[in-house]
């Protein structure tokens, strides 16, 4: 799933799917699975370039949903941020100065920031902890998918202002939750994981994993997320960048819309198609 080669992602006789070029040749060549010796290559039949593995609803609707985003940058609405929070808590200290940077734009409804912390109610409470001041603007939306999901379908085309929290125990909603959000929200904080290759404007944080700094190469260069942000100073500097300049926002879906008639999006179809013998 990442966009660096590793060894624990092989499987002996399988026919693997990779998301990029250079996922690709690292895999053919195994680079780096032996640090003594070069390795036989991958045959080309056990290994498939396919695109980026993005669910049917987000790659389908890829241009209304960056149409909304553009008609919210022309228009000055409340830029909408989307910050995806992982259970680990290693990057609290960037989620806090985001928050806090954003907070003054929230107040003056020039941003809305929508959080989901997936199942993971403590990391949510220890933010509030830190952040108090969130609390006169803030939303929850806690273990009610059925009510997140109103949420997300008003949002579409209604305003959103303030901070919305999400957080359900279920664990489908919980990462489900991300997806409808994805398709309401400007732009998403992440660090380079599996969401490095959505369809959506991308903020990069600083990776957890060595392996993640491969994530936002790619997005940066496919040109729908920034390089990586690799301190909370180079953070809350690209925000504020973003914050003030729609234009940007609006360049990042111009080059999501490129990439998707490029088939860059569509890994998910292609790998189905693999699985089910249409090659």
């Amino acid at each position: 799933p990442d966009n660096w080669p590793m060894a624990l992602h092989l499987s002996e006789g399988a026919v693997h799917t990779v998301q990029t070029p250079s996922a690709y040749l690292g895999y053919r060549a195994l680079r780096g699975m032996d640090s003594n010796r070069p390795l036989r290559p991958m045959p080309k039949e056990s290994i498939v370039c396919t695109g980026h593995y993005i669910d049917h609803e987000l790659v389908s609707n890829i241009e209304a949903d960056c149409a909304k985003r553009t008609e919210r940058m022309q228009h000055g609405a409340p830029k909408r941020w989307l910050m995806s929070v992982g259970g680990a808590g290693a990057q609290k200290d960037i989620f806090v100065t985001i928050i806090r940077r954003l907070i003054p734009a929230i107040k003056q409804q020039k941003a809305a920031l929508l959080v989901n912390v997936g199942d993971h109610a403590n990391v949510w409470q220890e933010l509030l902890r830190e952040i108090p001041e969130m609390q006169p603007m803030l939303h929850t939306h806690f273990d009610d998918f059925a009510e997140t999901a109103a949420f997300c379908k008003q949002a579409y085309s209604g305003d959103v202002t303030g901070i919305h929290a999400f957080c359900h125990k279920d664990i489908f909603a919980a990462v489900y939750s991300t997806n409808l959000l994805m398709r309401v929200s400007d732009m998403l904080i992440t660090k380079p994981s599996e969401l490095a290759f959505y369809p959506i404007p991308k903020l990069m944080i600083k990776r957890v994993g060595g392996h993640e700094a491969w994530g936002a190469i790619r997005a940066a260069e496919i040109g729908d997320g920034t390089y990586e942000c690799s301190t909370p100073s180079e953070t809350a500097a690209m925000l504020m960048l973003l914050q003030k300049n729609g234009d940007i926002i609006e360049q990042m879906c111009g080059h999501i819309l490129a990439a998707k008639q490029a088939g860059i999006y569509n890994g998910a179809y292609r790998a189905v198609e693999l699985a089910a013998g249409k090659h």
